[in-house]
């Protein structure tokens, strides 16, 4: 049977972070009334990211891992995820979790008249918890107003690593995309819109990684993606 909701999970050098993650997510799903699969797309980690995911499989329910030599980019295995998955519904989501999987209950009122729901930041009710560091804030809020000029009006948050796709959107937007980095939520939500689905931005509890691995070089590189976007869009 076709699970109600996949749960995709991006990971790179994820060994320390991953475990607790998916025992959250387990423990979220495991009460919930729909069937599931959670699937870990890892994008050739040098750790012990595979080895923990493969242990863990034993214990966790619906559990598998997708495997990558290589390092192509979180784009990149969010869409192989995306189109391995089999669910109704596909929730990609952060391996530090965050966002939690239980989030996912704010989303469900809005199944039945979106093709597309986004967990998003900046709109009234969202928590961050702490706030983001100043410059954080500054470098986010000025990437969003670029991307609203140029390519997506309206939406406020579109790199909160936690959006939901109708099975309908995800086969025919995925297929489609060619960033396999930074900007590819962007490139999801472009395409979305092309295609006339409706787009849900919903308020969530984020909660910020002081260790965040996301270098300043790597705001520049988004920004040239949305650029590359915009152009061939």
């Amino acid at each position: 049977m076709k699970p109600f909701l996949s749960v995709i999970i991006p990971t790179y050098n994820e060994a320390k972070r991953l475990p607790l993650t998916l025992i959250d997510v387990d423990k979220h799903l495991s009460a919930v009334g729909y069937d599931y699969e959670i699937i870990v797309v890892d994008d050739g980690s040098k750790d012990a990211t595979i080895d923990i995911a493969k242990r863990l499989s034993h214990l966790i329910k619906n559990l598998r891992i997708i495997e990558n030599e290589k390092n192509h980019g979180k784009g990149w295995v969010v869409r192989q995820g995306m189109l391995e998955a089999k669910g109704q519904w596909r929730l990609f989501m952060d391996a530090d979790n965050a966002t939690s999987a239980d989030q996912f209950q704010k989303m469900m009122p809005y199944l039945a008249d979106y093709q597309i729901i986004i967990g998003s930041r900046d709109v009234k009710g969202a928590k961050l918890v702490p706030p983001q560091p100043f410059y954080k804030r500054f470098l986010g809020n000025a990437g969003n107003i670029i991307i609203q000029i140029l390519l997506l009006p309206g939406l406020w948050d579109t790199q909160c690593g936690f959006k939901c796709f109708s099975e309908e959107a995800a086969e025919k937007i995925f297929r489609l995309m060619k960033t396999n980095r930074w900007a590819f939520d962007v490139e999801a939500l472009v395409l979305g819109k092309k295609f006339g689905y409706k787009i849900k931005e919903i308020p969530v509890v984020w909660v910020n990684d002081i260790h965040s691995k996301v270098k300043f070089s790597s705001y520049f590189q988004f920004l040239w993606e949305i650029l590359k976007i915009r152009l061939r869009l």
